[in-house]
């Protein structure tokens, strides 16, 4: 059991926020009990201490491993900061892990670099074999010249082997290998380890030590990883089984000698959707009939017939799917099609068993599997051996794998079959996709948590918990959650009464004219910067040029988009001291990116952000609908409603970081208010944790510019006169 004396010797600061110090407590109360940890903790109050201190003190009394994770890059930057800061309080050994194609030197895809290592090692391993029998050679010499019995047929027998490898040398070196890694298995890398434990090494200073030195860094920090104390990296590594599998022998751990630490845990359920989805495309399907063409063997005929089948039923399927006038609309990016049906499979593998003709479709696709795995094999031979430059992918196997697990798992409950169509940028010819998309995260969340010794799971917009046990599968969890402590009287969160924007409303005008309003104020009345959220980026587009129209608002205007290049224009917005930032709630700044004190001063919300209904969405909340059919309007509170929130909280938290900092909240729509309990469904007030909805003053849009003023007028925070309302 452990005391506070003895995490406290992680903790590199002088002294923990109050919420730190109970939040600390209570992990380290629960890992001792080997329980899952669910922490809601409000931006900028310290949560990866909070979850990281009591976590590798655990783990280094027990012999185990923390591994903290998230897919937010600033937050990656931050893991780093905080892991340096706890080594100069107490060693640890810490590595920060990337994929491979983020730390290759040559560029090669994930196949050809696992050949690459395989023919690398058996060159060097056959050039140690030859080393040793040419040493073996030369001392059987020595006893042939000193007359020993034997000595001369012994050295026959060394020398007719010395040829043999020889041959093998000369076609292994004739083949693929990696000089990269070479150098690794060649070379003394004792200075490299000693270099990576003396800091904590980000990926990028492993990979320029490893390109001065023409090794191969992502290798090297395989092998350096067993048995370290911590573990940065992001959420691939743990949400797909077959990397974590891999990703916990490189550590020299088994799962259950594993801590995990996720951060901004609310984004877990879309990760791990899309791990877990599965695509096929129509080119996919006629490169695989291509490479049918050329192959030689019985299995062919089964395959051809199989696959073509499902071929023709994609286009037919899509075919029948555009509507009048769609093809038109079809451009470079993937266009969902409708094909899933209430009462029966869906339309493509109705077509595919209209189309298919042969001896039994399971004994043909598991003919095809046979085939692609076969012809896998030679393409991995092909490439080891150095007859191809290239390590080819059988899209045979691909192809084949994807119809077995359509229809073995597409009438399955959290399975939703989709298709998709999109236009070649050289041809123009529309081609499609199938897609097996998966609806229900669990499936792959709750077996890694079941494995592992204990998970942390935190962020600041965790809550409802009930929701996170239920979504992600997490079983009997520890929950705490801690508001923002920093002091009251230093942020207003004002709920404005403004139009509810509707989609439906969003273009009239007389809603247009006064959200225009209501903004105008907010970013005249603001002493710095604004930072205004919306729900697309076509609004946030929208009321960037209407603002951009007002003889009142002086302040610098910048507009946020899906093609624009987000960090330079985040740089541009902090750097300077009277912006407002227009941006979409749903794009990267609402999230993992702080704005610490005049960075931003006001932050708004305009609107209530609920995703673009799709038929995504429809099938999430059919799929929750259905799992939990005892809970009323479960789809639309965990697929829709909830996440929204989230998001709306998320974006709120990009100001007031410290108990220093200062500044104005807002949200912008009378949905927020309390009148929002009047209006049944609509209103989402009640969706805010309760010490949140606390805090939430309502105002009507013409006082906002007074509210806003005393605050800021309080902290004495305009530099000269402050603005006349």
């Amino acid at each position: 059991m452990s005391t506070t004396a003895d995490y406290d010797r992680f903790f590199p600061y002088e002294e923990p926020y109050p919420n730190q110090r109970s939040a600390m407590s209570g992990i380290a109360e629960a890992l001792d009990d080997q329980r899952d940890v669910l922490l809601e903790g409000a931006p900028g109050t310290g949560k990866t201490l909070s979850a990281l201190v009591p976590a590798l003190e655990y783990a280094r009394r027990t012999d185990k491993t923390v591994i903290i994770t998230t897919n937010v890059h600033q937050q990656m930057r931050q893991f780093i900061q905080d892991a340096r800061a706890i080594t100069d309080e107490e060693p640890l050994r810490a590595v920060v892990f990337k994929g491979k194609s983020s730390m290759c030197h040559i560029d090669v895809n994930y196949q050809e670099c696992q050949t690459l290592r395989d023919t690398t090692r058996d060159l060097v391993e056959t050039e140690q074999d030859h080393d040793e029998l040419s040493r073996q050679a030369d001392a059987l010499l020595d006893r042939m010249r000193e007359g020993q019995d034997g000595a001369g047929e012994a050295r026959t027998a060394v020398t007719d082997e010395l040829d043999d490898l020889e041959t093998e040398l000369e076609e292994l070196r004739e083949g693929n290998v990696c000089e990269h890694y070479y150098n690794n298995l060649v070379e003394d890398t004792d200075a490299f380890f000693e270099w990576l434990f003396e800091d904590i090494r980000t990926p990028e200073d492993i990979y320029a030590y490893a390109d001065e030195r023409h090794l191969c860094g992502y290798e090297l920090l395989k092998e350096g990883m067993e048995a370290v104390d911590l573990v940065v990296c992001n959420y691939h590594h743990l949400l797909d089984p077959m990397i974590r599998k891999q990703f916990f022998r490189w550590l020299g751990r088994d799962p259950d000698e594993v801590v995990t630490v996720f951060d901004e845990a609310h984004n877990i359920e879309s990760v791990a959707r899309d791990h877990a989805t599965r695509t096929l495309t129509e080119t996919t399907l006629e490169s695989a009939l291509r490479e049918l063409e050329d192959a030689d063997d019985s299995r062919v005929d089964p395959a051809e017939n199989v696959l073509s089948a499902f071929l023709g039923a994609l286009r037919e399927t899509y075919d029948d799917a555009l509507g009048f006038g769609e093809h038109e609309q079809v451009d470079e990016e993937w266009y969902d099609l409708s094909i899933a049906n209430q009462d029966r499979r869906d339309d493509l593998t109705m077509a595919f068993l209209a189309r298919y003709e042969g001896r039994g479709i399971d004994a043909e696709i598991d003919l095809a599997l046979q085939l692609g795995t076969a012809l896998d094999r030679e393409y991995e031979d092909a490439y080891r051996n150095g007859s191809a430059t290239t390590r080819a992918e059988c899209q045979t196997l691909q192809a084949a794998e994807f119809v077995a697990s359509w229809m073995a798992e597409g009438g399955e409950l959290g399975q939703h079959p989709m298709c998709a169509v999109r236009r070649d940028a050289g041809s123009e010819e529309i081609y499609g996709r199938a897609e097996l998309y998966t609806c229900i995260p669990r499936d792959v969340t709750e077996g890694l948590f079941d494995e592992v010794d204990t998970t942390i799971l935190m962020s600041a917009t965790l809550r409802p918990f009930d929701v996170v046990e239920d979504v992600l599968g997490v079983s009997d969890p520890v929950t705490m959650a801690y508001g923002l402590e920093y002091p009251e009287e230093r942020r207003r969160t004002l709920a404005v009464e403004a139009p509810a924007l509707f989609s439906s409303d969003r273009d009239d005008p007389d809603t247009q004219t006064a959200i225009t309003d209501v903004l105008a104020d907010a970013v005249r009345f603001t002493p710095g910067n604004c930072l205004l959220f919306f729900p697309s980026y076509a609004e946030a587009e929208r009321y960037h040029d209407r603002l951009r129209g007002r003889s009142d608002v002086e302040a610098t205007l910048l507009c946020d988009g899906s093609d624009e290049d987000t960090e330079s224009l985040r740089q541009s917005f902090v750097n300077s001291d009277n912006t407002a930032l227009c941006t979409s709630l749903w794009g990267t700044l609402a999230e993992g990116v702080s704005f610490d004190d005049d960075d931003a001063r006001t932050v708004a919300v305009v609107g209530v952000p609920y995703p673009r209904l799709s038929e995504r969405l429809e099938a999430i909340q059919d799929a929750y609908d259905r799992v939990y059919d005892d809970r009323e309007k479960a789809g639309w509170r965990y697929a829709v409603e909830i996440p929204t929130i989230r998001k709306t909280r998320q974006a709120l938290g990009r100001v007031i970081r410290s108990p220093e900092d200062y500044g104005v909240r807002l949200l912008v729509d009378r949905r927020y208010t309390q009148e929002s309990v009047e209006m049944g469904k609509y209103g989402v007030r009640e969706s805010f944790p309760r010490e949140e909805r606390a805090e939430l003053v309502d105002v009507a849009p013409e006082k906002l510019k007074f509210s806003m003023l005393n605050f800021y007028a309080d902290l004495d925070a305009y530099d000269g006169a402050p603005p006349r309302p």
